[in-house]
């Protein structure tokens, strides 16, 4: 019988039979109950509304550095390009599984329980209460949040630009006053009198400036919109 082939798995099962080790279905079963048990405890911390001001006893020695964040530093991006930076509890898109595998890995790491987790995304992905890129962050304590997961796909090159005019009410003048002004520079001389004049191009460019204000002022008042600065950690949708 030297010529018979060797069924590996055969060999295997006979070997574990004879270590004792058959309940191995029972072990992985429990380890994975376990695992889908803190996804699950880990996404339930995610979508519940936070009422009061949450810190992670993180083992700082144990933070990537690069990760930590000052709310000052969350504040001026999100007024310069316009984003919002509210509680997990508000977004209405979906959390990445790559998400809850880093905020599981942190917490074995860690020996806590992360909550409080702060988003932030453009307006659009949240559910606010007048009915693109997001970052999820966890607080540390004294304006400090760590960095946790980014996905999406990345901002628009030329959103900051495009966001600019919306930053303060001097910026949204600088704009008017300046399409304003070129768009009296094409208006053909001698549309409104035979001689053409710099009293003349005033008048022009007083008005159409004033029709411009007036748009804009009724765009943002019809609209509920506001500035950078009074919306980036508001939940409001009117803001």
């Amino acid at each position: 019988m030297l010529n018979k082939r060797v069924n590996i798995e055969s060999v295997l099962i006979k070997e574990k039979r004879q270590n004792g080790t058959t309940d191995y279905a029972y072990a992985l079963n429990h380890i994975l109950e376990k695992d889908s048990a803190s996804r699950e405890r880990i996404s339930n911390n995610l979508s519940i509304e936070s009422t009061s001001k949450t810190n992670n006893a993180f083992n700082i020695d144990l933070l990537d550095t690069d990760k930590i964040y000052h709310l000052s530093d969350i504040k001026k991006i999100c007024i310069d390009y316009r984003l919002r930076f509210l509680n997990s509890d508000f977004f209405k898109g979906e959390i990445p599984a790559e998400a809850i595998a880093k905020i599981k890995k942190l917490e074995e790491a860690h020996d806590i329980e992360l909550k409080g987790f702060k988003i932030i995304a453009p307006s659009k992905l949240f559910k606010l209460d007048d009915k693109d890129d997001p970052l999820l962050f966890a607080p540390i304590g004294n304006d400090y949040y760590y960095l946790l997961h980014h996905w999406g796909k990345d901002l628009h090159p030329l959103r900051k630009i495009a966001m600019w005019p919306f930053k303060n009410i001097i910026n949204l003048t600088l704009l008017v006053v300046t399409l304003s002004y070129l768009v009296a520079l094409l208006v053909p001389d001698g549309l409104f009198s035979k001689n053409s004049s710099t009293a003349q191009f005033f008048i022009i460019f007083f008005f159409i400036f004033k029709c411009s204000a007036a748009i804009v002022i009724f765009y943002g008042f019809a609209l509920g919109k506001n500035f950078n600065h009074a919306i980036w950690n508001s939940k409001y949708f009117n803001a």
